[in-house]
């Protein structure tokens, strides 16, 4: 990302700074929610959360303010998918090559989710709107206090159905694949499958997704511009709808995901037809 990008960033803020100030903001905000009242949802949206230390750089703060804001943004989220009513919710927070940083910023981070993990756990929210919890990708690669309070929040929500929240975290979209090729490798080998008939929905039932009443993302969203999936749901991603919007995570707001949401409903999905 440029510092031309950088700059035409801030004065996308500054603007919509005014128009907030100025009531045209919530006026907007209004029509948007009439809109996409009108047209079906997605019914699962994945979301890579871009742009918390280019975040910081840009308002020259510490990367860990970013992360911070950036975590505060995630909360805020929970609230934006029930008012819209989206059913279920996929978050890339920390991918298998992140962990490999091995430096102080990492370890904030560490220290930053077992905060807001914590914070989940105890959400009323969460159990109100009897939303499970899970975490998908190799999290043994984790501290043990990370993974003893994703396995709490597991467990505390293991029987909810009417909303689904996925953490991924440690996660490497080609790990995933890999792992799925070695579970249906061993099945055949122990005789409980034949290779021929390995198809679509037993490569599926291995995926970290398998959970899932609708493992593949109607729409995949990410922040700060960047314009890849860095191996996100690789396999689930095949007919998704890809939106990539030009703001940092930690700047990204209800009137945003609600643009998204009436950016996919436009669109005329066709699944390779």
């Amino acid at each position: 990302m440029g510092l031309q990008a950088d700059i035409d960033k801030g004065g996308r803020a500054l603007a919509e700074t005014f128009l907030q100030f100025s009531g045209i903001y919530s006026l907007y905000a209004r029509r948007l929610e009439s809109e996409i009242a009108k047209s079906p949802l997605p019914n699962h949206v994945a979301i890579v959360l871009d742009g918390n230390r280019r975040w910081a750089k840009f308002h020259l703060l510490d990367p860990g303010k970013g992360h911070n804001h950036g975590a505060d943004k995630a909360e805020e989220l929970l609230n934006w998918i029930h008012d819209i009513g989206i059913r279920i919710t996929t978050l890339y927070i920390l991918s298998t090559e992140n962990l490999e940083r091995k430096d102080a910023e990492l370890e904030n981070i560490y220290k930053l989710l077992e905060i807001k993990l914590e914070k989940l756990y105890n959400d009323e929210r969460v159990h109100k709107r009897r939303m499970k919890i899970k975490a998908i990708g190799d999290t043994m690669l984790l501290p043990r206090r990370l993974q003893e309070i994703l396995t709490k929040l597991e467990e505390s929500t293991a029987e909810y159905d009417a909303m689904f929240l996925n953490i991924a975290i440690a996660y490497g979209g080609q790990k995933e694949l890999i792992e799925a090729i070695r579970k249906i490798a061993q099945m055949a080998k122990q005789g409980q499958i034949e290779v021929d008939e390995i198809d679509e929905k037993t490569i599926e039932s291995c995926l970290y997704t398998s959970h899932l009443p609708q493992p593949s993302p109607d729409l995949i969203l990410r922040t700060s511009g960047e314009k890849r999936l860095s191996g996100f749901l690789i396999w689930q991603s095949a007919y998704s709808e890809l939106l990539f919007m030009d703001v940092f995570w930690p700047e990204f707001r209800k009137i945003d995901h609600m643009r998204a949401t009436r950016t996919y409903q436009r669109r005329l999905r066709r699944y390779g037809r």
